[in-house]
């Protein structure tokens, strides 16, 4: 089969500086002396692999000993986090993305400045509860049907936003709120550029294949967006973890292939992907009589 693989994929900047902070931190205080509140990045693959090494992913602050090590996943976190971990004694690793930290203190800049903090994200999303902590009374929005709801007040708008989420997505609700009565509305860009590169790629490909391969963790948010900007191409898509959730009637009919990946995505997931899926002969993915 034809396999045509986007030029931008993969592990970003963040990812690879979190993972590489993660690794140096077992080999220094020793595997199980770690403890990442949750896991470093959202790829099960990568997850799996940490905790071979020796990283415990899965601490609750509360019941972990004082003088322990932990870490700060890529995602960050409230500084109500670090305030208790100092109480505890505990030896901090930060991880935090360093675009991520970016948001954490544009929304603590605008709220010193007089406006009301409004973030364009998913309030579920890790790094949005974790930008949350860094002023008090963050609207968080995802929609404009959200608009109505959430923003009656007329005031001083500080906007910033999620950042896996795509330009288009946050311009679409940017522009539906430019066009209510507010006094003034400050907008701070903290997307990941990484995270635009890849989308603008996912999107050039989907015009050259007849099917769209996602490869990435079910919970990145990032890929996520990779699969639904590809769908958006009226493009058949699949949002796959890895070659282990492949099905040859996803190709069935198909001669060329696209291949993308999310942020979190490491490249020998990518790459074996592609080798597995260049195999296919004909005869595996044609029309059944």
């Amino acid at each position: 089969m034809i396999v045509k693989l986007a030029e931008k994929r993969g592990f970003c900047f963040g990812v690879e500086d979190a993972i590489e902070i993660a690794e140096a931190a077992v080999r220094e205080h020793g595997p199980g002396q770690v403890i990442a509140l949750g896991p470093v990045i959202h790829n099960p693959d990568v997850v799996r692999k940490l905790e071979s090494a020796g990283l415990n992913q899965s601490g609750d602050l509360e019941q972990i000993e004082d003088g322990a090590t932990i870490l700060i996943r890529s995602h960050g976190a409230p500084p109500q986090f670090f305030e208790r971990a100092e109480e505890k004694s505990l030896n901090i690793v930060d991880a935090t993305c360093v675009l991520v930290t970016k948001a954490q203190q544009a929304v603590k800049h605008l709220h010193e400045e007089g406006y009301q903090v409004v973030m364009i994200g998913d309030a579920d999303h890790p790094e949005v509860r974790g930008v949350l902590g860094y002023a008090p009374d963050i609207i968080v929005l995802d929609s404009i049907e959200e608009i109505e709801t959430k923003l009656q007040r007329r005031e001083k708008l500080g906007l910033v936003a999620q950042t896996t989420h795509s330009p288009e997505h946050v311009g679409e609700i940017i522009g539906a709120i430019a066009k209510r009565p507010f006094t003034e509305i400050k907008i701070i860009n903290t997307l990941c550029l990484e995270v635009v590169r890849r989308q603008e790629a996912a999107v050039n490909l989907c015009s050259e294949v007849e099917v769209m391969f996602v490869l990435g963790g079910l919970h990145s948010a990032n890929t996520r967006e990779l699969a639904r900007l590809c769908s958006d191409q009226n493009m058949e898509t699949y949002h796959l973890e890895s070659w282990s959730q492949f099905n040859p009637q996803m190709v069935t009919g198909k001669k060329i292939a696209g291949v993308t990946a999310g942020a979190s995505t490491p490249e020998w997931i990518i790459q074996e992907f592609v080798e597995q899926l260049r195999l296919l002969e004909p005869a595996a993915h044609c029309a059944t009589p």
